[in-house]
């Protein structure tokens, strides 16, 4: 075995190992899949050797790749499905999307910079994974290539104030949304589910939930909620 594949392999399971099973990702299936997926090749080449760190990582354009448990604790919270249809807002290096298309049936994933939807796609055809598209877009605008479609799953790779209406209603019955709510110093990481209401085949409920408190940075052109007072 070559020394560096050695300790890249030695890493990895010391992330796992120290920094996402103390996280409750507990998951098996995500366990398994965060050892099988090559995260150091969606890090940028001058970061690699942070690629399992406990740290955000910078993006171009200032953006960033969430911290390993961060992502593993989205991953777990959708509970995804071999048949699911996912969007994602903010696709940064294409990791985030890379492990829900081994999850899902298809993700959907929206980057605002050119460059990183390149890079993205370029990451995610050199791991094999070709049920995952990209499109250079504003991810929170009503676009109607995606705007009109419904999802099983959505996730918010990056901090919003308030979620979009518009996405709470592209979430299929039983949906699943994540996403990080607030601004710095506070904010919330949330799971939003569509319920069904009981002896109802037409009317449903949206419940939401905390899981952990994080800082991330915004989503730019997110909404914004308006503090002004009468």
């Amino acid at each position: 075995m070559h020394p560096d594949f050695a300790n890249v392999e030695n890493a990895r399971s010391k992330m796992i190992e120290q920094q996402i099973r103390p996280w409750n990702v507990l998951d098996p299936n995500v366990l398994n899949l965060l050892a099988e997926l090559r995260r150091e090749q969606f890090v940028p080449r001058s970061h690699r050797h942070l690629a399992f760190v406990d740290m955000e990582l910078p993006l171009p354009h200032g953006q960033v790749m969430l911290a390993p448990k961060v992502e593993a604790r989205l991953l777990q919270e959708l509970s995804l499905l071999p048949g699911d249809r996912v969007l994602e807002i903010g696709a940064g290096s294409g990791y985030m999307a890379a492990l829900m298309a081994r999850q899902a049936a298809e993700v959907l994933t929206v980057e605002k910079y050119e460059s990183l939807a390149v890079m993205a796609r370029d990451s995610l055809a050199s791991a094999g994974i070709s049920n995952a598209e990209v499109l250079q877009a504003n991810g929170l605008a009503e676009d109607s290539r995606w705007s009109r479609s419904m999802f099983d799953a959505i996730a918010l790779s990056g901090a919003v104030e308030k979620i979009p209406e518009h996405l709470l209603r592209q979430l299929n019955p039983g949906g699943r949304m994540v996403a990080i709510v607030g601004t710095t110093p506070v904010m919330q990481a949330v799971l939003v589910e569509r319920i069904k209401s009981a002896g109802s085949s037409t009317t449903d409920s949206l419940r939401q939930s905390v899981l952990f408190e994080t800082v991330t940075k915004p989503l730019e052109d997110a909404p914004k909620i308006s503090h002004f007072k009468f």
